[in-house]
């Protein structure tokens, strides 16, 4: 029952004598509390300082150091650069993890080369393979799984030479045949959409903002089994299929242009 954001209301309330107040419960542990506060601090009332801005995503920096630089750039109402900065000020080297989550919940390695390796291996197992469904099980984005089949038209390697340079401390550089590179199992999976979705739901950022709850709504609708699927069709009357169809066929053109400029976004956040 503690006040994580709206403690001068709630007083204000109280001495105008009033016995009760709407509020909105937050379930979810100590770190993610933090989080909303901030971002609901950003949005509203009194602005913070941008000292206390900063201080706030280095305490979010701890506390999810798993996070993109642009994922708590948003929560802190901060620019991704200084999020950087703050991170490599504030986190030593041992303490930086391996992948990033970014906002679109995905999650990127540091380092793309691996990510491009398992592209360039796919692009020759599935020639005919579209950009979008080799990025999803490479685990990179679309951007650059085009740089990398474009690199290998040109009888080029599949990683730039900043890639293939040595780690800097003595190490091997960076292998770069794609048939030694074993794919992960885990790229190899369907993708769970229930599973992803109650994740998203999660997801303070989404779900406590209007136009977040609003897409994860869209998503509730749409992120069905199979079997509803079928029972939709059979719903539909034959008069009907064919307005129906190009209706549907609308509605995804319109998700595929929002999963374009999504990723793109994150491409661009990542420094694909």
């Amino acid at each position: 029952m503690r006040v994580v954001d709206g403690m001068h209301r709630l007083r204000a309330a109280g001495m105008r004598g009033e016995e009760q107040a709407r509020v909105r419960f937050f379930d979810g542990d100590e770190r993610d509390a933090f989080v909303m506060a901030v971002r609901e601090n950003i949005a509203h009332g009194l602005p913070l300082s941008a000292r206390d801005r900063a201080a706030a995503a280095a305490r979010i920096l701890r506390s999810h150091p798993q996070w993109s630089d642009a994922a708590i750039a948003v929560a802190a109402g901060l620019s991704a650069r200084t999020v950087g900065e703050i991170r490599r000020a504030s986190l030593d080297e041992g303490e930086q993890p391996a992948v990033r989550l970014g906002r679109d919940g995905r999650v990127r390695p540091l380092n793309s080369a691996e990510g491009r390796i398992r592209a360039s291996r796919l692009i020759m197992e599935m020639p005919g393979a579209s950009l979008r469904a080799i990025a999803q099980r490479a685990g990179i984005s679309p951007g650059t799984v085009r740089d990398v089949r474009d690199r290998m038209s040109r009888g080029e390697e599949p990683l730039p030479a900043s890639l293939r340079a040595s780690d800097g401390g003595g190490g091997s550089p960076v292998r770069t045949e794609p048939a030694l590179v074993p794919l992960p199992a885990q790229a190899r999976a369907p993708i769970d959409g229930q599973g992803l979705l109650k994740s998203l739901m999660k997801d303070p950022s989404l779900r406590l903002t209007e136009r977040g709850r609003f897409l994860l709504r869209l998503f509730g609708t749409q992120v069905l089994p199979d079997g509803r699927w079928t029972e939709l069709k059979e719903a539909v009357p034959e008069h009907g299929a064919k307005v129906i169809s190009q209706l549907a066929r609308q509605c995804a053109s319109a998700w595929t242009e929002f999963a374009d400029d999504l990723e793109r976004m994150a491409a661009e956040s990542s420094g694909e």
